[in-house]
């Protein structure tokens, strides 16, 4: 089966709790065009698993601008980095969006990485961080 068709059917119960909040404002996403929907304050889910050689797609389907940034420091040996914006490092991801916006996925706007490197990912959003925008990619063999 299809890894998104699987979601889409063993989802179903959270899509149907979590669609107003994703696309309350209109962002214009299908539940087909990302992994990861991101909420006013939230990565949904928070915790998503995927095996090696897959790709994420994070999908802007709320009202507000969103960034997806690794939490360089915890990152699995060997693994690459990853930012909306396409920064190399945690900090230079920080600085970009806080100088220029840089980063920003507004509404309707996704972005995808390719998880090459089994572990655990750990991310954030730069503007919603304080307000508990975390999430975690669970990459297995």
């Amino acid at each position: 089966m299809d890894r998104r068709a699987y979601l889409r059917t063993t989802g179903a119960a959270l899509a149907v709790g979590s669609a107003g909040c994703l696309d309350a404002f209109g962002g214009g996403l299908d539940d087909e065009d990302y992994d990861i929907g991101m909420s006013a304050n939230a990565f949904l889910p928070e915790e998503y698993e995927i095996a090696t050689g897959e790709t994420v797609v994070w999908g802007n389907n709320g009202s507000r601008g969103h960034t997806v940034t690794a939490y360089e420091s915890s990152l699995p040996e060997g693994a690459a980095f990853f930012a909306s914006g396409d920064r190399e490092s945690t900090d230079a991801a920080r600085e970009a969006w806080h100088d220029t916006g840089e980063g920003d996925l507004a509404p309707g706007q996704t972005f995808s990485h390719t998880f090459e490197v089994a572990g655990e990912y750990e991310y954030f959003c730069v503007p919603h961080e304080q307000g508990g925008m975390v999430g975690t990619i669970v990459v297995t063999e």
